[in-house]
């Protein structure tokens, strides 16, 4: 019985850019198809996680996998399978890597037996399908355990860590010391922005790729006020009653419908004429859910309108994240201990999981019904929902740490909180923006001008490309 799960992805033509890009911009990104096609004819390039389904990675992975097919590139994505324990100790190293302790346990011996145990035979079979020719890419502390049996293999191997910090402290140097004897062998190692590379990595295989949003997935595309409302209706986010036009064009081009509830707590559904604050994200203490309630209810609430909502994936269905059904009854507690008041005006959300594109439709509607929306995370790797909020001309109030701030100029295209715990000051950031709609339309408009011209696939996609070009001309 196979051990790894191959996700089906099916070509998409990257030719669409030609419709969002500069010229110049879509000039750079056909020649980089040209030589891809001749680089990897032959030739297949594997990406290698721990899910298919929830997460940045994953959404980053179905486009880009998509596009290199599109441009004749023989791409494919397995997933790579593991035990509680093993998921444990790998949502322990991804919190240390942010700095932070996360359940408290240890990285020691015993941990690094379930974590190699847990792996070996993934790596069995990942060599039983792969070849000499093959470029193998992967992605996280899950996978960094493969490396070194595959290079030894005589495979080409990338390393790509999404996560880091700026500023490493002790638990995240422990992390380090953990991993680094695992991801050494790999011919390069990829990083989302400089200040996250580790220390004693080989500088002359470091490559820096922020990540990306795909501008026309069903999570960004563009939506009518009309399907935006009537798809929040459907889902049970909104008060209101159903429509037909809960609707959204799929990847690949047909027409997918909006049926599957959301699962409320706290308040009901909010009205059409609420303005929404929104956070969208997994149910993660780093993205600070229970701080982002907090300082609404104590600085927000009080001098506005506005409803908050925090809206996550449904817990059931993210296999990789053991945290994430604790965080949500952390905050679902601390709603219920709240006045009613405030309490009627707060929110929260897991959508369904079950059609990885309907979920990613709820998203796109509810940013764009979003008056404001935040990131106020303690720690973050990159934080695409930022890009995403900021394509849909939406202002964003964001946590100045990551690459965040790579995609937020403060004060031009959203608002940086230079201290992620103070919620005052996160607070007056929301309040301002509440209480000047022409800041929000001026803020939003150049929002959406940052990520056409910095955070799309094409961008993305050709970096990876000259990666793997570069590798193969080693040799």
């Amino acid at each position: 019985m196979p051990i790894l799960s191959q996700v089906d992805i099916k070509p998409l033509q990257p030719e669409r850019f030609d419709r969002v890009l500069s010229h110049e911009s879509y000039s750079i990104f056909v020649e980089a198809m040209g030589k891809a096609r001749s680089v990897f004819r032959g030739r297949r390039v594997w990406n290698v996680n721990s899910t298919g389904k929830g997460g940045g990675v994953a959404e980053m992975l179905t486009s880009l996998i998509a596009y290199a097919q599109g441009i004749g590139v023989d791409a494919r994505w397995v997933v790579i399978a593991g035990n509680p324990d093993f998921f444990e100790i790998t949502k322990r190293i991804h919190n240390h890597l942010h700095g932070a302790e996360g359940d408290k346990g240890t990285l020691g011996e015993e941990q690094r037996s379930i974590y190699e145990e847990a792996l070996a035979p993934n790596e069995e079979e990942l060599l039983r399908l792969i070849d000499g020719e093959d470029v193998v890419i992967l992605h996280d502390p899950q996978t960094a355990g493969l490396a070194r049996g595959l290079v030894d293999k005589g495979i080409k191997v990338i390393w790509r860590c999404h996560v880091g910090l700026d500023t490493p402290n002790d638990i995240a140097r422990g992390a380090w010391d953990f991993l680094r004897g695992y991801v050494s062998p790999a011919h390069r190692y990829v990083f989302s922005r400089r200040a996250f590379v580790w220390e004693k990595l080989a500088g002359e295989k470091l490559v820096v790729i922020p990540p990306s949003i795909d501008a026309f997935s069903p999570k960004n595309q563009d939506m009518p006020g009309s399907a935006v409302e009537a798809i929040l209706v459907a889902t049970g986010l909104m008060q209101g009653e159903a429509s037909r036009e809960a609707v959204f064009t799929e990847v690949h081009g047909g027409q997918g419908w909006v049926k599957r509830p959301t699962e409320m707590y706290g308040a009901g559904p909010f009205s059409a004429n609420d303005r929404l604050v929104v956070q969208v994200s997994r149910w993660d203490r780093l993205k600070d859910p229970l701080g982002v309630m907090k300082g609404f209810v104590d600085h927000i609430a009080p001098v506005t309108d506005a409803h908050l909502v925090l809206a996550g994936p449904s817990v059931a269905a993210v296999s990789d994240d053991p945290e994430g059904k604790q965080v949500l009854d952390e905050v679902r507690a601390a709603w219920s201990r709240l006045d009613d008041e405030v309490a009627g005006r707060i929110h929260l959300a897991c959508l369904p999981m079950d059609d990885g594109q309907e979920n990613a439709a709820i998203v796109n509607a509810l940013q764009r019904k979003a008056t404001v929306i935040v990131q106020k995370s303690l720690a973050e790797g990159f934080g695409l929902t930022v890009a995403e909020g900021m394509f849909k001309s939406k202002p964003v109030v964001a946590s100045r740490i990551g690459g965040i701030q790579d995609q937020i100029e403060d004060g031009v295209s959203g608002m940086l909180i230079d201290d992620a715990g103070d919620l005052e000051a996160y607070g007056m950031a929301v309040g301002r923006l509440l209480a000047d709609p022409a800041l929000i339309e001026t803020m939003g408009t150049a929002a959406r001008a940052r990520v056409l011209d910095r955070f799309l696939g094409p961008r993305h996609l050709t970096q990876y490309l000259e990666v793997c070009t570069e590798l193969l001309n080693e040799g």
